[in-house]
């Protein structure tokens, strides 16, 4: 029991809330309105499947750069607090999770499940050769949305597929943003990111048209869905946060990036979720 518990702190499994929105989003989207109380567990479970699964699988493929990186040196693995393979063990668990949720959701959502664990973790090798990371990390919770339509209709349309790119650049935004902690260890380990790329300032300024970007993205899904005006109002409402979160962070203080990070994110993929519920309410 003690090491599960290791395990979950390791993958910060109370983050899951933060992403698990973005799949009912897609969810109420399809079934416009409450999509049942069976696909909703099981949408969760396929959620809390892949999300543990590519958590683990990165901080098993990134121990050799945690044990030299002072911020994350910490961790379980790294501190020997954990063994690998009882990590791998949770890692094959989590797997099983996600792809027997995904059969119980339907054949397409089965059919596409190995595109998506590939997606999902393939993103934990891309700072070892691309500054992309962020946008592939950004593609990797984009699915979420898509996700959670496909579960309820079987089929994808475009203001879902537009909410998703929404979703890919919000994401890509702040990850870039959160690797502003690790300039000098990403350059002197050689791996690549925008702020290692380009420097702290000018990767904040992208990570701001990221977020602009994705606010339009937002937007237009809403205009092409049909939404009502909850959605807008909730969507303006993330137009504040993501406002926010930058001037926290502006002039390169990088001690608040939790804050920023974790705290505002999540509010982020509630206020989606609420304005997408109330649309069909009102």
């Amino acid at each position: 029991m003690e090491t599960l518990k290791r395990i979950l702190r390791m993958i910060k499994f109370e983050h899951t809330l933060f992403a698990l929105p973005l799949a009912y989003v897609g969810a109420v989207v399809g079934a416009r309105g409450w999509p049942g109380w069976w696909k909703s567990l099981f949408i969760l479970l396929a959620m809390v499947g892949a999300r543990s699964a590519a958590m683990s699988f990165n901080r098993l493929v990134d121990q050799p750069f945690d044990e030299k990186n002072p911020r994350t040196r910490a961790r379980e693995i790294p501190s020997g607090q954990l063994r690998r393979g009882a990590v791998w063990c949770f890692w094959w668990c989590s797997v099983a999770l996600f792809f027997l949720s995904a059969l119980v959701l339907g054949r397409w959502c089965l059919y596409l499940s190995p595109v998506a664990l590939a997606v999902i973790l393939g993103y934990s090798y891309t700072k070892r050769f691309t500054w992309a990371c962020h946008i592939f990390l950004g593609l990797a919770l984009a699915l979420s949305p898509v996700g959670g339509f496909l579960a309820v209709t079987g089929t994808i349309t475009w203001p879902v597929a537009v909410l998703s790119l929404g979703v890919l650049f919000w994401v890509a935004g702040f990850d870039i943003i959160y690797a502003c902690q690790d300039i000098s260890f990403d350059r002197e380990m050689g791996l690549c990111s925008i702020p290692a790329n380009m420097g702290q300032g000018p990767a904040l300024a992208v990570s701001a048209l990221f977020h602009i970007v994705s606010f339009l993205f937002f937007v237009g899904a809403g205009w092409m869905g049909g939404f009502s005006w909850p959605y807008f109002a909730g969507t303006g409402a993330v137009g504040v946060l993501l406002v926010w979160e930058h001037r926290i962070v502006s002039g390169g203080r990088l001690e608040r990036i939790d804050l920023a990070f974790f705290t505002i994110n999540s509010y982020v993929s509630i206020l989606l979720l609420a304005g997408v519920i109330a649309t069909y309410l009102v």
